[in-house]
């Protein structure tokens, strides 16, 4: 039987073959984890991230989805400030819904295009 983390990890390189990003459009590559989740906005051809966000830097109470609306929107706002409106979303291998469902939710909301 394949562990979830070796299931997430194949998903993850079947993601990355198709997903890459560029200065213009970076990827907006997604980790979640039992207490927080965090994002990074990163340039595939240079090797460089460009901004990162995650529920470290977010001072508000609620619950894990409403947090990580939060780190959504303060990627996007860092990313506006860096000059970029656009990216392309690596879930990581994450089932789209919930949390990661809720950071993207929050990024469009902030003005991020997908």
């Amino acid at each position: 039987m394949i562990s979830k983390l070796k299931s997430r990890k194949r998903i993850q390189k079947r993601i990355r073959k198709k997903v890459s990003g560029v200065p213009t459009k970076p990827r907006l590559a997604v980790f979640r984890s039992n207490k927080g989740i965090a994002c990074q906005l990163i340039d595939d051809v240079n090797g460089v991230t460009l901004a990162s966000a995650s529920s470290k830097e977010v001072k508000s109470a609620g619950n894990k989805s409403e947090i990580s609306k939060q780190v959504g929107s303060l990627i996007a706002s860092k990313a506006k400030s860096i000059g970029v409106d656009a990216a392309k979303f690596d879930r990581g291998g994450y089932l789209y819904h919930g949390r990661v469902k809720s950071l993207a939710d929050g990024a469009r909301e902030a003005g991020l295009n997908f």
